[in-house]
């Protein structure tokens, strides 16, 4: 394995992410889009990349298996934060986490009166702690894709999603009726690196810190 080893997310994230890395000095020397490695070194010595999905970047971070990785904080929030440092916010693959309906469910009114609400999301863990948190009473489904069409097929009377632009929840007559939280990417570390690896991993770290602040608008 290489020296140093950062774990990226697949898809949108990543389109994202590349500029961050070529600001630090951590270009993929191929595209991770089209290359057949699996793993892909970088512009700077002995540090290389691996693309997983981004519910697997979290459990090769906590196990040592790569040293740094880059997630978005709903994916850490699901997976459990033990294990696992977050140094920097990247300020990156922004959106937010909310619940949404069917345009015209009376959800506020559902939850006043304590109704058993049915509540459609693959982000399980994160659904139910908001929720009990709020004494709202739901029955949770998991999903992993279309999760729009849980409310229109009867599915669920509403489902927690991320939402970017809204297009989508328009397009399919669904409304957000509350937001959970913010999500944005986050640069992980595995402790356990930064301390045996302290001379490869904490200049990464800086290198990366130092790439979001040059992305940071001027105010």
């Amino acid at each position: 394995m290489p020296a140093l080893t950062i774990a990226l997310s697949k898809g949108r994230i990543l389109e994202e992410t590349l500029p961050l890395l070529a600001r630090a000095g951590l270009s993929p020397l191929e595209d991770p889009g089209t290359s057949r490695k699996l793993i892909i070194p970088t512009g700077r010595p002995g540090a290389s990349v691996v693309v997983l999905r981004a519910a697997d970047v979290p459990t090769y971070v906590q196990y040592g298996a790569a040293d740094l990785g880059i997630a978005g904080r709903d994916v850490l929030l699901e997976h459990g934060l033990e294990g696992l440092y977050q140094p920097v916010d990247l300020g990156i693959g922004r959106c937010r986490l909310v619940v949404a309906t069917r345009r015209g469910y009376d959800w506020a009114g559902s939850v006043k009166r304590g109704a058993r609400i049915r509540v459609a999301t693959k982000y399980v863990t994160t659904a139910r702690e908001h929720f009990a948190a709020k004494g709202v009473h739901v029955d949770l489904i998991r999903l992993y894709g279309s999760m729009e069409l849980a409310p229109l097929a009867g599915l669920a009377d509403a489902i927690v999603d991320l939402v970017s632009t809204g297009r989508t929840l328009q397009a399919n007559d669904l409304v957000a009726v509350e937001e959970i939280m913010p999500i944005s990417a986050r640069l992980i570390v595995n402790p356990g690196a930064l301390k045996q690896k302290r001379e490869l991993v904490k200049p990464v770290v800086d290198s990366i810190a130092a790439a979001v602040l040059q992305a940071e608008p001027v105010t």
